[in-house]
């Protein structure tokens, strides 16, 4: 019995167990790492919830398509029907909406941005001028009626589908030109069905966004301003010039409808992020700002000329193009980013002390590892909590420092001298420069820490490739 016991004890005691232990440790500290993962994730939603009070109370992002003409029809069909005694021909009178994009399509839009706070949360927001400007040539729609089909053309109407026309300000012009007059419109809220871009249905602080499909209800696709017309000429060309100021944020898009599409967007905002299914043909970024612009011919999207709607709603929300209104550095990203890591960093500073007591042949007790670990792991906590209330670099290098210098003093607690515990200082300063650097280079996220993981795990066999696993005795 004593023989099993000496046994047990000499097992226990020696670097087999201790090596078992830490992984079981590492293994174990993973769950309040995921706890600290799913509290990024919380904080990320409430962030969400604030930018979208504030958005709402604004304007919300901008999504713009048109204008169009839609023009009510009708489409008469003869049913004939035959029974035994006689034959009965129906005449059926179907409605539909003739609809009429742009011979040329001009958008403008200069916007100045301002950030605005909700409590610690912040959502960038812009304000200024649309000018949209065109020519229609109704010719080729029409004479695309069959015999069967009528439109009425003094019952035309002018659609610009938007995403919200909260944010809708005045329009301080709108002017429709035909045969050399001018007729000032008067627009009235609402877009008659023709959602043409779709509703941005999420506000995601993430820079990415998703619509509402056709099977939403139709409140849901009501954001939007029209304006009867004066009566369509057959085969005259018309011009139009809208002038909207109009309030938004975060991101900006537009449908290209017109047969040709040119549009400038022009901003003081100095970190765009180009989005949707066109880049811009020319763009200038500097300090103070960002002009871009698009030439969009219609052969290069899948929306036709003119078409003939009987539902009232057609969704093209993947020809969108834009802008959105990117802060170059995302706390929360960067903080998820920080954890994905973290199992590299619980392992560092245990494999730094357990190389101490190799070298120092001082017994070092499981509790110590159990702290150093729960110490990196508040060190993720400090970085979430002050990266709300400060820029991001200075928030890591803090948390960063306030980890380095407990660390290092509590291995000199450990440690019989300066001379080994200055180490642990070393190690977890670089392990920290080497996260940061991980951060800040995307691209080069994997490879970083991929070599990072292969010069440990080679420095460590290297140091222990003399040691006796099964006892620090034999």
């Amino acid at each position: 019995m004593d023989e099993k016991k000496m046994q047990v004890k000499k097992f226990t005691q020696g670097y087999t167990f201790k090596m078992l232990f830490l992984a079981f440790l590492i293994l174990t500290l993973l769950i309040p790492l995921v706890m600290v993962g799913a509290l990024i994730d919380e904080r990320s939603k409430t962030a969400d919830s604030a930018e979208a009070e504030v958005m709402e109370a604004w304007g919300s992002e901008l999504v713009a398509a048109g204008p169009v003409i839609a023009i009510p029809g009708v489409r008469t069909e003869r049913v004939r029907t035959t029974t035994k005694d006689e034959e009965k021909v129906d005449i059926i009178r179907k409605p539909f909406t003739l609809m009429i994009t742009p011979q040329k399509l001009n958008i403008g839009a200069d916007f100045k941005t301002e950030t605005r706070k909700r409590g610690i949360f912040s959502v960038p927001l812009f304000y200024g001028d649309l000018a949209i400007s065109g020519i229609f040539d109704p010719t080729q729609a029409l004479a695309s009626l069959l015999p069967n089909e009528e439109v009425s053309l003094d019952k035309a109407e002018l659609i610009i589908s938007l995403s919200s026309q909260k944010g809708i300000r005045k329009i301080d012009q709108a002017v429709w030109s035909a045969e050399g007059d001018d007729v000032t419109l008067f627009f009235q809220p609402g877009n008659r069905g023709q959602d043409f871009g779709g509703q941005i249905k999420s506000l995601d602080s993430r820079h990415k966004y998703s619509f509402i499909r056709g099977s939403e209800s139709k409140s849901a696709r009501t954001g939007g301003i029209h304006a009867m017309l004066p009566e369509l000429a057959a085969d005259a060309k018309a011009n139009f010039n809208i002038a909207i100021t109009i309030h938004g944020g975060r991101l900006v898009r537009f449908l290209p409808l017109g047969q040709d599409t040119h549009a400038d967007i022009t901003t003081d905002w100095p970190s765009p992020s180009f989005q949707g299914s066109f880049l811009p043909s020319g763009s200038n970024i500097k300090d103070n700002g960002f002009d871009a612009t698009w030439d969009i011919n219609y052969l290069s999207r899948d929306i036709p000329l003119h078409w003939k709607s009987e539902s009232g709603y057609r969704d093209y929300s993947d020809a969108l193009f834009g802008v959105n209104f990117f802060r170059a550095i995302d706390t929360y990203s960067l903080n998820t980013r920080a954890v994905k890591y973290a199992i590299l960093f619980l392992i560092v500073p245990f494999l730094t002390l357990f190389l101490f007591e190799v070298l120092t042949k001082k017994r070092i007790h499981p509790v110590p590892y159990l702290l150093s670990g729960i110490a990196n792991i508040i060190f993720y906590l400090l970085l979430l909590s002050l990266s709300e209330q400060m820029q991001f670099y200075l928030a890591y290098l803090i948390s960063a420092l306030a980890i380095i210098i407990m660390l290092t003093l509590y291995s000199r607690a450990l440690l019989p001298s300066w001379n080994k515990s200055w180490y642990m200082g070393l190690v977890t300063t670089v392990s920290y420069v080497l996260l940061y650097a991980v951060l800040n280079a995307e691209s080069y996220a994997l490879l970083v820490g991929s070599v990072w993981a292969f010069i440990v795990v080679a420095l460590v066999m290297f140091l222990t490739r003399k040691l006796n696993w099964y006892g620090s005795d034999e």
